[in-house]
């Protein structure tokens, strides 16, 4: 499989996009399914990279894993394998979510410490703290998380921050603990009401309280279900934006206008329109864009995946927009190169364009002020992560002469198919080998 695209622009991005279900969403549900007596169906499954890693997890602790036309069959294991190889450090943050579902299968666990995007720390105590108020005993060492449990027991579990990791983590090992468990300050992504759903559907007992609160009573077992996942909210306003950032239009099919309320009323304070209809969503600025200011923030606020297709978007904005990043405090890796494309990008360890946040005595750049339009120039990109690599996809359509872009493969652990789907809509993309290079 190749690692680099050789990127040239060639107009407007106009056309259809059709999103398969999130990827921040199937692996939870994989997770979800081994706990089920027999087998589960997730179906509107993409084919992304971090399917295929938790796949191989899946397989390493005894299930069974099927991949086929975009749907899935999990196998629960008949003799579960407790540990979780350490040939799996680092490459995604499904492990640590095992850890309940193996204390409740065996007894005893061990994954090895998490990976993924680079773009801040992962809080792993919160999933710690929340597996010791279950009564499980549990040792962090280097290589990873070792815990046992006789059993699960429930308890008031209250989160320092409202994670969607330790959120999911708290629903699969409440879901199967003897008696109740509350989560206090929980996250309530879209994502997270969709595992908290499929595991009712499995026959746990889930309460979801308005003051973000989730209340699980523990049952002894749960059963294979079926689901379709919703479409992938991230993926759908990347396509969005590259239809506007080229001066085009994409209309995105299969990701439902619920999901995507926030990131379409920022695209019409900065001049979009936006048609919705039972088809799909679609957008274009025959009149231009202008500047905005938005801080990131959790569910229901301005998602902070969307952050790295909106910065590149800002490059093109006529005045000055603030983007203020309060999930993640290292989120703008891929800025260096935006700046090395033309974009005019400063970044600030203080809070712009909105209230405080939780990194505002810290030294993190987590605030960024972009001057547009900028003249976007082609160069060569290194990708850094999943969401960074669309960016540098986006620009690269919007800029003068052709972008070389290596480090593919982080983009396509997140999107469906985006080679295809990109050339679909008229971007000239040609995947090839990658030699060894100094990117600039």
């Amino acid at each position: 499989m190749s690692d680099e695209w050789f990127i040239q622009p060639n107009g407007p991005l106009v056309g259809d996009v059709e999103v398969r279900g999130s990827k921040n969403a199937v692996t939870k549900h994989m997770v979800a399914a081994i706990l089920g007596e027999g087998p589960s169906t997730i179906s509107n499954v993409p084919e992304v990279g971090d399917v295929q890693i938790t796949a191989d997890i899946l397989r390493a602790i005894g299930a069974g894993v099927e991949h086929k036309d975009g749907v899935l069959e999990v196998t629960p294991p008949e003799e579960v394998k407790p540990e979780v190889p350490l040939s799996f450090s680092g490459l995604n943050r499904i492990p640590v979510l095992l850890l309940g579902p193996l204390l409740h299968l065996t007894g005893e666990a061990f994954v090895p410490m998490v990976g993924g995007d680079r773009i801040g720390g992962r809080p792993v105590n919160f999933h710690v703290q929340a597996l010791r108020s279950l009564g499980a005993e549990v040792e962090v060492t280097s290589e990873g998380i070792r815990a046992k449990c006789r059993r699960l027991r429930g308890a008031i579990i209250e989160l320092p921050y409202p994670s969607v990791g330790a959120t999911e983590s708290a629903l699969l090992s409440g879901a199967v603990a003897e008696g109740r468990t509350v989560v206090r300050n929980a996250a309530t992504e879209p994502e997270v009401l969709e595992l908290a759903l499929f595991l009712q559907r499995m026959g746990a007992r889930i309460e979801l309280s308005p003051d973000r609160r989730v209340v699980i009573e523990g049952v002894p077992s749960l059963r294979g279900a079926h689901t379709h996942l919703q479409g992938d909210r991230n993926e759908a306003f990347s396509y969005l934006v590259a239809g506007l950032i080229t001066k085009g239009a994409v209309r995105v099919i299969g990701c439902a206008q619920d999901r995507l309320v926030t990131a379409i009323t920022t695209l019409l304070r900065m001049g979009a329109q936006v048609t919705i209809d039972e088809h799909g969503i679609s957008a274009f600025a025959p009149d231009g864009l202008h500047a905005a200011a938005v801080s990131t923030d959790v569910h229901p606020g301005f998602m902070t995946d969307w952050q790295t297709p909106l910065m590149v978007l800002f490059t093109q904005a006529e005045g000055m927009s603030v983007l203020h990043e309060t999930v993640y405090e290292d989120r703008f890796v891929y800025v260096p190169a935006l700046k090395a494309m033309g974009g005019e990008i400063g970044l600030f360890a203080t809070c712009l364009g909105g209230p405080a946040c939780r990194f505002h005595d810290t030294s993190y750049l987590h605030s960024a002020v972009v001057r547009g339009p900028s003249k976007l120039q082609g160069t060569e990109v290194d990708v850094p992560d999943v969401r960074a690599g669309f960016s540098s996809v986006i620009a690269a359509a919007a800029a003068s002469g052709p972008t070389v872009i290596h480090g593919v493969r982080h983009l396509e652990r997140g999107y469906h198919r985006p080679a295809d789907q990109l050339r679909s809509l008229g971007l000239l993309l040609e995947a090839r080998s990658a030699p060894a290079h100094t990117a600039g």
